[in-house]
């Protein structure tokens, strides 16, 4: 119960910060029509925002407070850390989509010694990433411009492997539907290392939840579904992908706790509240799917994603 109020209390406080942020005058500092998207970046009291605006004007991607730049503002972003309970020294992390980049920057500062490759499709957003929310490329932390199904292929036959898997690719609308299918998850699960930990942030709000949750489990059996009923966000985290039932004694209670205690520190300036996703981690490792299981998994020659999502 106390980790539900901490959850509630943080989720209030943000929705005041976003409405507060809402409440003054917007500035545009840039818009440009790139291949894939119309791409705003707007400054509205201490928020600086990522838009995709082709089809809708409220489809905000990414937003730094300009105060606090290592401070996250989604519920998103912080729970995707929450996989850092997992595999909390990941050596190589893939993440599939950059938007502003707060993820790779954060996990940068993280895990400094991980090798960090994001895969984004569209060259307009790295140079906006670049210019306008600090994302800052080294040799460990490098952006590639390509799609992530062509990416994945390639990866895979130069034997590449990776600790830490993050799906976080929006095209202003959903997840591509290409990004959805067995298939490609398929092509991801290629790529995990033994102990590897996957994780893709979802929604839980439409026909298209239970289809989604469908294919997930027909690639990786089990997974955690750790939801926010308060803003309908979902990360899928599969943990361990690659190992036995029997193996999973790292979701027990007490390696939670532990892992939590050590990861506290280093999560603090980003505001995410590590000790209530532990305890979350192990409960939800205990419920049974939430999903209809007869559900069809999506593949690359069944994925309504677009019309499911609109139910």
């Amino acid at each position: 119960m106390n980790q539900i109020r901490q959850l509630s209390v943080q989720w209030i406080w943000g929705l005041l910060f976003m409405l507060l942020a809402s409440s003054a005058e917007a500035k545009i500092l840039h818009e440009e029509r790139s291949v894939y998207t119309r791409i705003i970046v707007q400054d509205s009291n201490r928020l600086r925002c990522l838009k995709f605006t082709l089809k809708r004007d409220d489809s905000t991607q990414t937003c730094i407070n300009l105060n606090h730049p290592k401070q996250l503002v989604f519920s998103y972003t912080k729970m995707s850390l929450a996989s850092l309970l997992l595999q909390p020294n990941p050596r190589r992390v893939l993440i599939i989509g950059l938007g502003g980049g707060t993820l790779p920057m954060a996990l940068r500062d993280i895990a400094a010694e991980a090798t960090i490759d994001t895969v984004e499709i569209d060259a307009a957003v790295v140079r906006v990433a670049k210019n306008y929310f600090g994302y800052v490329e080294d040799e460990k932390n490098r952006a590639i411009t390509q799609d992530a199904r062509v990416y994945g292929k390639r990866a895979a036959l130069r034997g590449l492997e990776y600790d830490l898997i993050i799906l976080d690719a929006f095209n202003g609308e959903y997840i591509p539907e290409h990004l959805m299918t067995v298939e490609f998850l398929q092509e991801m699960q290629a790529l995990l290392s033994d102990g590897g930990v996957l994780v893709a942030n979802t929604f839980a709000n439409s026909e298209l939840y239970d289809y989604e949750s469908a294919t997930y489990a027909a690639v990786f059996g089990e997974f955690l579904n750790f939801r926010s009923p308060a803003t309908g966000n979902r990360i899928i985290i599969v943990p361990q992908a690659r190992l036995t039932a029997d193996q999973r004694s790292e979701l027990s209670a007490e390696a939670m706790q532990a892992r939590a205690e050590q990861l506290q520190t280093a999560l603090e300036p980003y505001d995410v509240p590590i000790t209530a996703y532990a305890k979350k981690l192990v409960w939800l490792s205990k419920r049974q799917p939430d999903w209809d299981i007869d559900a069809y998994p999506l593949t690359d020659q069944f994925s309504p994603a677009n019309v499911l999502n609109s139910r």
